[in-house]
């Protein structure tokens, strides 16, 4: 082994794990961050946690819909950049890391109908029981009401609205599952604790939400994780991902005037 090869050796492990903090760092740890700081003022006001709203998918320029509407096309591309840059990292390492996704163009289309079907039972496995505990997290006061979606009524609210869960399922996929659990396998740490790890990150980023958010979200990534792990497909999380966010959003748009658990 040369001389070069021996500095490459040593400094592989770092260099990840460098790499690793950084992504996250421009991405969903640093909304992690944020969550947390979110949920300490959230748990500090006078009001009770239950009697808070959450809001999401506001309007950024009210009364100017089509100023509105590029920022929040902007905002949907530039929330998707960091799932390039970690499949771009991980393809200059591992040649066949499109393959190890399951995200390689010639291979995509092969088992559509197991990526859809796949995708939808998650969808329901996940989403079913995570309204039970949505509610249950609110009756017991550990949780705000979560406002999906706040756009006003224009014609691009519903389009905007599944590309901005598409945009959510792809980067968190994509960063938390494919990414992160290569990178801590390329860093020797063993299968159940990248998984704990990748389960806690994403609870930990939904923490804005409440402690329920945080739990439901943490069971969701042991499952996403494992899923991955037995097929080697991230699209059927993508899948899921997108018919979870697209039922909130479009769901609470259409129904939070007429369910009372919505409001």
């Amino acid at each position: 082994m040369t001389v070069l090869e021996e500095t490459r050796s040593d400094l592989a492990r770092p260099v990840l794990r460098n790499e690793v903090l950084l992504v996250l760092g421009v991405s969903l740890g640093a909304s992690a961050a944020y969550s947390i700081v979110n949920l300490i003022e959230k748990l500090t006001r006078p009001i009770p946690l239950s009697s808070q709203t959450t809001s999401l998918n506001t309007s950024v320029t009210p009364g100017r819909p089509w100023l509105d509407l590029t920022y929040q096309l902007m905002g949907v591309f530039f929330n998707v950049v960091p799932a390039l840059l970690a499949v771009h990292l991980l393809r200059r390492d591992h040649p066949g890391a499109l393959g190890q996704l399951g995200l390689d163009p010639s291979r995509v289309g092969r088992r559509p109908w197991f990526d859809l079907g796949a995708g939808a039972v998650l969808a329901a496995v996940i989403g079913i029981p995570g309204l039970a505990l949505y509610m249950l997290a609110r009756a017991l006061g550990i949780n705000t009401t979560v406002a999906a979606a706040n756009l006003p009524s224009v014609w691009w609210a519903v389009p905007v609205l599944v590309l901005a869960a598409a945009g959510n399922a792809v980067v968190e996929e994509v960063v938390v599952v494919g990414y992160l659990l290569t990178r801590l396998r390329d860093l020797g740490v063993r299968t159940w604790h990248a998984v704990v790890a990748s389960a806690l990150l994403r609870g930990s980023y939904h923490l804005y939400q409440g402690i329920g958010g945080f739990v439901g979200n943490a069971i969701m990534g042991v499952v996403f994780a494992l899923f991955y792990l037995r097929t080697r497909r991230l699209l059927p999380l993508i899948i899921a991902h997108t018919l979870l966010d697209v039922v909130a959003y479009l769901g609470y748009t259409l129904l939070h005037d007429k369910v009372a658990f919505l409001r």
